[in-house]
């Protein structure tokens, strides 16, 4: 089989980023945008995933984190898109829920790489709390919040071309609900990425994705 991979390199005014992606890797990788909770988030998508991900970014954090953060999903998204390719004999849909300690079956992600690029958020009675604009305050520029994963999740959707819903079931502290979330990811990601020996050509009726 042809390797699954990319490198992708984007440069604006404001971020200047290198990100390097294959589908069938190992898990490794080798992290560093200078938002340390983010570069854990993408090592953990890696790790969970069996994605190996190089990604290297300089951003405007004397400012805020809030380009490098779009731009880091971004480019991350894009070099996942050109790595599948045209998505020949993948599976293309997956669901997977992931708990971390108080967060029991805390978020559940749904996705199809359907090549239209979505971001869907849902709470519950018990995460009902994450919709409070508290939980878009930062106190300083190394906070990383549930809008900041949010903003994330939306760009790495959007230029993946995948649909993504992620259901906030139950959990009390906010990284652990994101964590949980880029572990759901990962396992969701790499189910829906993978070959199916069965399967002759594109999964869907079109004829492309």
């Amino acid at each position: 089989m042809k390797k699954r991979s990319c490198i992708i390199k984007r440069k604006t005014k404001e971020t200047d980023i290198l990100a390097e992606v294959t589908i069938d890797g190992k898990g490794k990788s080798n992290v560093r945008t200078g938002i340390r909770f983010l570069d854990h988030m993408i090592e953990t998508l890696a790790k969970h995933g069996l994605f190996d991900i190089r990604l290297k970014a300089k951003g405007d954090l004397d400012i805020d984190t809030h380009h490098t953060n779009e731009d880091v999903g971004i480019a991350l998204g894009e070099a996942f898109k050109k790595a599948l390719g045209n998505k020949k004999g993948i599976r293309r849909f997956a669901d997977f829920r992931a708990p971390l300690d108080e967060a029991l079956s805390g978020t559940r992600v749904t996705i199809d790489l359907s090549g239209r690029g979505s971001f869907h958020m849902h709470t519950h009675p018990k995460t009902k709390w994450i919709e409070h604009p508290a939980m878009r305050a930062k106190k300083n520029n190394r906070d990383y919040t549930l809008a900041d994963a949010k903003h994330f999740l939306e760009s790495f959707a959007d230029h993946l071309g995948m649909t993504l819903h992620v259901d906030f079931i139950s959990g009390e502290q906010p990284h652990h609900m994101i964590e949980a979330t880029f572990k759901s990811l990962a396992k969701a990601l790499d189910w829906a990425t993978t070959i199916d020996q069965r399967s002759k050509g594109i999964p869907s009726t079109k004829g492309k994705l």
